[in-house]
């Protein structure tokens, strides 16, 4: 495998004003002044973390979708982040993998956030996504879904986990720890996306996006301030901590089955 490079754009979001966020989103992605991988962005971040999906929504050839494929060709990276999309009359909170040449995949968030009416507005997902890039096997996640281990266990041997949030302050250190457990029990890398500021409901984030290495050690966080995140990710970390600690030989197999 080849090293990867990713930036994590931190930002303040521009409650529910789609144009407002990809104008500032495009300014800070062109001011990263060396070629990256990957560009991760964090959860609805066209919106905010929103609960009106009958205003906001986008269809999948919407603005912010063409926008995600202009900057991935212009930067001639992957992009990543969640938006609010329309589907069959289904809303999703929906993770997009666009990349440089337009094609894309997504990831429809799974475990929607009953505090806040989620489940009552937006669809579940029910597919875990895997990606590859320069022979790293990726798989992306949206906020909640890092409490629920067992959805994310790594069964599929991906070497890479993103998750894309709009996390509170109030439960910032559930963040940190969970992103740290996620690390340590899947033995791979762990990258998280976060928001700063206050949104519309008057909640208030602090960031803490950061990268964690495949040890559960944080390499580099950003705390209250908008800024872009860089990392460089290597193999051999990697293979030495699988090779060593082969944990993963000894994990259980199962089937997930739909909660009630």
């Amino acid at each position: 495998m080849q090293g990867l490079k990713i930036a994590v754009v931190q930002s303040q979001l521009y409650w529910e004003d789609i144009d407002a966020n990809l104008n500032m989103f495009g300014e800070k992605i062109k001011a990263i002044n060396h070629h990256v991988d990957i560009i991760v962005l964090p959860e609805m971040f066209s919106t905010g973390f929103s609960m009106a999906p009958s205003r906001l929504f986008e269809t999948l050839d919407g603005k912010a979708v063409k926008w995600m494929k202009t900057i991935a060709a212009k930067a001639n990276a992957a992009i990543t982040g969640s938006l609010i999309i329309e589907e069959n009359g289904h809303y999703y909170n929906r993770l997009i993998w666009m990349r440089p040449d337009g094609s894309f995949e997504f990831y429809n968030k799974r475990h929607l956030f009953s505090m806040a009416g989620e489940e009552k507005v937006f669809s579940p997902g029910d597919k875990k996504l895997i990606v590859t890039l320069n022979g790293w096997r990726i798989c992306p996640m949206v906020c909640y879904d890092l409490r629920f281990p067992v959805w994310i266990r790594n069964v599929e041997n991906y070497d890479l986990l993103i998750f894309v949030a709009n996390w509170p302050d109030k439960r910032i250190e559930h963040w940190r720890k969970l992103l740290q457990a996620r690390a340590i029990e899947n033995q791979c890398f762990v990258v998280g996306a976060n928001c700063v500021g206050k949104d519309g409901n008057g909640i208030e984030y602090s960031g803490r996006s950061m990268w964690v290495n495949c040890q559960g050690e944080i390499e580099d966080e950003i705390i209250n301030e908008e800024k872009t995140l860089t990392a460089t990710l290597n193999e051999e970390s990697l293979t030495f901590t699988r090779r060593y600690m082969p944990f993963l030989n000894d994990r259980d197999k199962f089937e997930i089955v739909k909660g009630s």
